[in-house]
């Protein structure tokens, strides 16, 4: 298949074309998906049925709260971990495991499992001449295991600790007893697996208590000959006695010295009020003496009795100044009571001073003896700690022991693992299920099917149609042809030709012909054609004729009519008041307003246009833009130059242009000079098309134009 030219420049996908070739195929596609289906349904039907059964296992502890070891709750919660689950996957699928179920139900005495006990003989001829396998050879517990693993499936529920055991099989009721008998194959290991291990541990334990009962006996021994031979006496609170006596004679001398300074603060309190003179009836030792008390109180009444017979007697009266002298007889016995009372306390300061002192004593020498006690607890501290921890121990060990002996005694071993849904016979097999196969296969079918449509439409071009011109520009409609001709590499130049006789008349072939330089453009690939007309009067003529026949050959073609004469714009129906090539220049217009279709083709056309050609020739540096941009649009792009000179091109030339030298009868010299003209220009390559006899019809009266888009 040819690469569409469309391929080397932006091009978009044409949806409609796609559709129509999904329309035009339609029966084609809906006959091969039937096909394809019809194929498919009559496999399944040819095929063995398989039916399929499950069962489910929940990996959970079997204990009670009755039988429960006393131990830490996080002791066994590793073994319920989505890897401890994995890995009783791994156990329920174990040769081991298989091989027992595979004996239980003999599976090997099946075809299904053992395929060398039906192999036939013409088969057992194409093994011996290396033509298929010979199952022969292999063990038949490999062949039987081989099988089973082909037909089972294992695997755990997501987030949760139950396993799926399934298993399909041509035989309904073998589908279902496999999963069965598998699950309970798998229980009853667990279960003796965990009664061997409490076995283990119950021989284990019961070897190693004698040897530590002993141990502990010889390390509670060792504390105390050791506490003994120190002197190391236990008192209160688990402490050496001599540590606790300094601790209570310690608390004794601090009370002692309390009470010493408290005697002589009263002392002090006592004797400063006697050398003062002050009364010493308010301190709290003297009132505590009762003769004060009494004294206190006589003294108050005399007072009283004076205090009356002042009213009537003077100061000087005998009774007065022998009130006054019993008043001063009793307050001198106060002061002598309060000097005793001052020597009794002196004498309880002195008493708690002595004591005191004998308490210090006493101290230093508990001090002493505890330092040495010291050194020796500390050694004592490490054997009671040994024969603490080896006592521990031998208790740990006769509890776990009575427990596993207890289990293993009565057999008693719940397995981490139970059935919760047994595997029931199926009623349908599993494979094949023709409705929803069938349909699938009709589905998918008519999908692929429309599938290889589009992409040969695709690869073929004609679903491709040129990027737009410019944003907003609109999308440019393409003629609707099967036959498009492909745009081919560039050939070798063609060999110039000779300008210096004058082309008056058209040769013996057709070289100059239209059609043959329609031909040259399109197999050279040029994306740009500019075409220079001598005598003004046959380029508009030929330049239209060649858009046509560009346009015959199902590839896109726009004229661009820059002759100023309008005459190509004429030849293609063209309206005098419709923006053209100047309006364009002028910013005064879009692309989708100065493009429109030819009347008698599929090619398109840009006008001279109405914009004032100050402005137009003011933005003439657009000119290349706007070539480049209609370059990425079409396939080629006709520029109508009229009577133009080499420097006049130079603006307008490109790497994939060509340019064509339009000459007619009337042409005469003036077809001569621009030839060589173009050749002293560096255009030597350059084509030549002769108007053909009869020309084109002369312009009609023109009709609004129609869009292109």
């Amino acid at each position: 298949m040819a690469v569409s030219s469309y391929q080397s420049r932006d091009a978009d996908i044409d949806i409609g074309r796609l559709s129509a070739a999904v329309w035009r195929d339609k029966w084609i596609i809906l006959i091969g998906s039937l096909v394809i289906t019809a194929l498919v349904a009559v496999a399944l039907m040819l095929a063995t049925p398989q039916y399929r059964s499950d069962a489910r296992v929940l990996i959970d502890a079997g204990e009670s709260v009755f039988t429960r070891p006393e131990r830490d709750p996080l002791a066994d919660q590793t073994r319920l971990d989505q890897e401890a689950v994995a890995s009783q996957v791994e156990i329920i699928t174990s040769t081991d495991l298989l091989m027992q179920v595979a004996g239980e139900l003999d599976l090997a005495s099946r075809s299904e499992f053992n395929d060398a006990a039906s192999m036939s003989a013409f088969g057992r001829g194409l093994a011996a001449l290396g033509l298929g396998a010979d199952s022969s050879d292999v063990a038949g517990e490999k062949r039987v295991l081989d099988a089973m693993r082909e037909r089972l499936t294992v695997f755990p529920v997501e987030n949760s600790r139950v396993i799926v055991i399934g298993f399909r099989s041509s035989d309904p009721e073998l589908a279902a007893r496999v999963p069965n008998a598998l699950a309970r194959a798998y229980v009853a290991l667990e279960s003796r697996a965990q009664l061997q291990n409490t076995g283990a541990a119950a021989d284990y334990l019961e070897s190693e208590i004698g040897p530590l009962q002993d141990e502990v006996r010889a390390a509670e021994a060792a504390v105390a000959e050791y506490s003994a031979a120190n002197g190391l006496f236990m008192g209160q609170n688990n402490s050496v006695l001599a540590t606790q006596q300094l601790a209570e004679l310690s608390t004794e001398l601090s009370r002692v010295r309390a009470e010493r300074s408290a005697l002589e603060a009263r002392v002090r309190s006592v004797e400063s009020a006697l050398d003062s003179g002050t009364s010493v009836d308010t301190l709290p030792d003297v009132i505590a003496s009762p003769i004060v008390a009494r004294l206190t109180e006589q003294r108050a009444n005399l007072m009283a009795r004076q205090a009356d017979l002042s009213t009537t007697l003077l100061p000087g009266h005998p009774r007065m100044q022998a009130l006054q002298s019993q008043i001063g007889g009793l307050e001198a016995q106060i002061r002598d009571q309060a000097r005793n009372v001052l020597a009794g306390l002196r004498n309880e300061a002195s008493i708690a001073r002595g004591r005191e002192e004998e308490l210090n004593g006493d101290l230093n020498t508990l001090k002493a003896a505890s330092a040495d006690a010291s050194g020796s607890e500390v050694e004592l501290r490490a054997l009671e700690r040994e024969a603490a921890s080896k006592r521990a121990l031998l208790e740990t060990y006769l509890l776990r022991y009575r427990e596993a002996q207890s289990r293993d005694q009565g057999e008693y071993a719940p397995a981490k693992a139970r059935l919760i849904s047994s595997a029931t016979v199926p009623l349908e097999p599993s494979f094949p299920r023709m409705v929803p196969m069938v349909g699938a296969t009709l589905f998918v079918s008519l999908v692929l099917m429309v599938v290889v449509t589009l992409m040969r439409e695709l690869f073929s071009g004609r679903a491709l149609v040129p990027a737009a011109v410019a944003a907003g520009s609109g999308a440019i409609p393409t003629a609707d042809r099967d036959d498009a001709p492909v745009l081919r590499d560039r050939v070798a130049v063609e060999p110039p030709t000779d300008v210096d006789e004058p082309a008056a008349a058209p040769p013996a072939n057709d070289n100059f012909s239209v059609a043959a330089v329609a031909s040259k453009l399109v197999r050279r690939g040029a994306g740009r054609a500019l075409i220079v007309s001598p005598a003004g009067g046959s380029g508009a003529h030929n330049t239209v004729a060649i858009a046509r026949a560009i346009d015959a050959r199902g590839l896109r073609a726009i004229v661009l009519d820059l002759s100023g004469t309008g005459l190509a714009s004429r030849l293609m129906d063209a309206d005098p008041a419709d923006p053209g090539i100047t309006d364009l220049l002028a910013a005064e217009a879009s692309y989708s307003d100065v493009i429109f279709g030819d009347g008698a083709s599929g090619a398109h056309i840009i006008a001279d246009g109405n914009a004032d050609p100050d402005r137009a020739v003011s933005g003439i540096e657009r000119l290349p833009i706007i070539l480049d941009g209609l370059s990425s649009a079409y396939d080629i792009v006709l520029v109508d130059c009229g009577a133009t000179d080499a420097a006049g091109l130079n603006r307008l030339v490109s790497a994939d242009s060509e340019i064509v030298l339009s000459v007619d009868a009337q042409s005469g010299e003036s077809a001569v000079d621009a030839a060589r003209d173009l050749s002293e220009g560096g255009h030597d390559d350059v084509l030549i098309v002769i108007e053909e006899e009869g020309g084109m019809p002369d312009p009609v009266e023109p009709e609004p134009m129609r869009k292109a888009g």
